[in-house]
């Protein structure tokens, strides 16, 4: 097993480090937001660290162990976010002073920093196994190609300001999931022809490569097994912190009613990616490509929900409020 970014463990390990070493200095052995898998979906203002290797490994080798954990616990992070401003800060900008700052690392190499190493890593192994013919290798080049391009927007999307407030949060979300989506689909046309090329022996090669590295994952989780995310059922710390909102914020009858709409879109968010979970039959790359599309296409809708109603909801509050409000998450224990 690859002892890089390549192997999901070490990248979970890295992902883990980062997200904890900004909330409270990194004091802490874990984090509420924390997903099923061990990784996180938010470094700091960063959403999705390390997309296209998700994408990828699931797509190409089938293991969908990091795509499938990103769910609704996601949008609740970026509602309730863990981090204070100083936190938040320290990620894109020159650090505080102080020793609670001193193991933030720069974001730039959890978006991709070398798109070839991305390529380079699944096209090679997989000429390897299947021996491929000069057609069959051009198609190849063309499909690594493709992943670098679509390393390289995924890459492009990855933030250079600090996004404070929920609602910039939630929009940060939003142009994520929106990049993602581009670079799959940049993906679906060299994917489809190189497999299309295959032959019978080839296509066993390929998935006999594919169980191998699924094997040796340490999560070993099996294909068509849906992730934690994908359930409706959350944990007990991702329940609506309705009694905390009411005591902080003391909300009118307009802000109770605003409010009101917010939970039942972040209901409505759980609901859209509830029935949108990991597909049993998706058993080739060009149709765990799609649902990879299908999935992305969910969570840009879920999170289109919640952003409408915050949105509103937030427009009701006084500086004061919001200021309550984004403190909330703050001051969950993990």
């Amino acid at each position: 097993m690859d002892s890089g970014l390549g192997n999901p463990a070490v990248r979970r390990q890295i992902v883990a480090a980062a997200a904890l070493a900004g909330w409270h200095g990194g004091r802490v052995a874990n984090g509420w937001w924390r997903h099923g898998d061990g990784g996180y979906g938010w470094v700091g203002p960063l959403f999705w660290p390390f997309a296209i290797y998700d994408i990828y490994d699931y797509a190409i080798w089938g293991d969908g162990t990091g795509f499938w954990e990103y769910g609704y616990p996601d949008i609740y992070a970026a509602i309730f976010a863990p981090y204070g401003h100083d936190d938040l800060a320290a990620y894109t900008g020159p650090s505080p002073l102080g020793r609670r700052y001193r193991r933030v690392p720069p974001l730039p190499q959890f978006c991709g920093d070398d798109s070839r190493e991305i390529a380079g890593l699944p096209i090679d192994q997989i000429a390897q196994a299947i021996q491929p013919n000069e057609v069959l290798r051009a198609a190849l080049d063309d499909l690594a190609n493709a992943l670098i391009s679509a390393a390289r927007m995924i890459r492009a999307s990855c933030p250079t300001q600090t996004a404070f407030t929920a609602p910039e949060r939630l929009a940060v979300m939003q142009q994520r999931i929106e990049t993602m989506i581009k670079a799959e689909s940049a993906l679906q046309q060299p994917l489809g022809k190189f497999y299309d090329l295959l032959e019978d022996e080839q296509e066993a090669r390929l998935n006999a490569l594919a169980e191998d590295r699924r094997k040796m994952s340490p999560a070993k989780r099996a294909t068509g097994t849906p992730a934690e995310g994908c359930g409706a059922a959350q944990s007990a710390t991702l329940q609506w912190p309705a009694d905390e909102i009411e005591a902080r914020l003391h909300p009118n009858d307009a802000q109770r009613a605003a409010l009101k709409g917010l939970q039942d879109a972040n209901a409505g968010a759980v609901d859209i990616l509830s029935a949108g979970c990991q597909p049993e039959d998706a058993t080739t790359p060009p149709a765990r490509l799609d649902a990879v599309e299908g999935r992305l296409e969910a969570m840009q809708r879920a999170v289109h929900l919640v952003s409408a109603a915050l949105e509103g909801f937030y427009a009701t509050l006084s500086d004061e409020q919001k200021a309550q409000f984004e403190a909330i998450g703050q001051k969950r224990t993990a």
